[in-house]
């Protein structure tokens, strides 16, 4: 794809979203995402969708304007009112942080897919990048992961019912208030931990510099119910292509079991956002989450990668 070339084009291919400047004070943020369903009940599957596609402008330190919608529907094999309870899921999410809906494009498909495409606003220099993270920096998550192997189980037949209640709780928590607080406070990085994992976002954070992230998995927070749900059959393809993608990037730790390092891999649907604060910060910042109501932990930290090692380590 060629790269697009302009002064104002402060960020464009390679991050989450695209950062465009409209004025010396004014910045477009703009991303697009689409899914297909990872829960059975169309209506929270349209909130999920929804609330995956503002992900990204969250991550960005952005507010979002105003969406759009991208739907593909099987017209002639699924009842009309399926595609009218996606729209409804997606319609509440936005309207629960005042962004209308003002249009989108649908096209008959084999399967149903649902996403948005999001604008937001941000002054020019108060973006947040992905990979500005510097060595020292503290990693914080304000998800627990494991939603892959729960959705992966529910399309299996695997998940009982408070199973898929608990995934769906987690995928349409938003990110906005652990957003504002990241603002609030400062941080050099940020990402949204999705379809590449929690393993695979943090690479995408440290794979441009000469730097290296040490994770510790006892702080990581898991969700119980994907420990005991994790098997072969609930191992999604895009996890098992994370994991294949990262076997030349991850010192692992011999402590660290299978299972384990599954989970670390494990395809994030509307995960929560991955942070790298400089360590003076990082106290103000998990205050800041928990006046906020939201979840965090501190997962590892940033430092200076040596020469020939690999950009990731998974300790204990």
């Amino acid at each position: 794809m060629p790269i697009a070339m302009s002064p104002d084009i402060l960020l464009g291919r390679g991050d989450d979203a695209s950062v465009v400047r409209i004025s010396d004070d004014c910045a477009v943020v703009q991303t697009i995402d689409f899914i297909s369903p990872v829960v059975n009940d169309p209506y929270e599957f349209g909130r999920i969708a929804a609330a995956n596609a503002l992900s990204d402008i969250y991550a960005m330190g952005a507010t979002p304007s105003f969406a759009l919608n991208i739907v593909g529907f099987p017209i002639h094999s699924l009842p009309i009112g399926y595609l009218e309870e996606i729209l409804r899921g997606g319609t509440d999410m936005m309207n629960q942080v005042g962004v209308p809906i003002v249009g989108g494009h649908t096209y008959d498909d084999h399967a149903p897919k649902y996403g948005l495409t999001v604008t937001g606003f941000v002054h020019p220099d108060r973006y947040v990048k992905r990979g500005s993270a510097q060595p020292e920096d503290a990693l914080i998550l304000t998800k627990p992961l494991g939603v892959g192997i729960i959705t992966t189980a529910i399309d299996k037949g695997l998940a009982s019912f408070e199973n898929e209640r608990k995934a769906i709780e987690i995928m349409t928590t938003l990110n906005d208030k652990a957003a504002k607080a990241m603002m609030s406070v400062g941080v050099h990085a940020c990402t949204d931990v999705t379809g590449f994992g929690l393993l695979g976002h943090l690479y995408e954070m440290v794979k441009d510099g000469e730097l290296c992230a040490d994770i510790h998995l006892s702080q990581v927070p898991v969700l119980p119910e994907a420990w005991k749900l994790i098997c072969e059959d609930t191992l999604s393809i895009g996890t098992k292509n994370n994991r294949q993608m990262l076997s030349e990037k991850v010192f692992w730790d011999s402590a660290v079991n299978e299972n384990e390092r599954w989970i670390l891999c494990d395809a994030q649907t509307s995960g929560g956002l991955l942070i790298a604060v400089p360590e003076k910060k990082k106290t103000e910042l998990l205050d800041a989450f928990g006046k906020a109501g939201c979840s965090a932990a501190e997962i590892g930290k940033i430092r200076q990668r040596l020469h020939e090692e690999r950009p990731l380590s998974v300790k204990k």
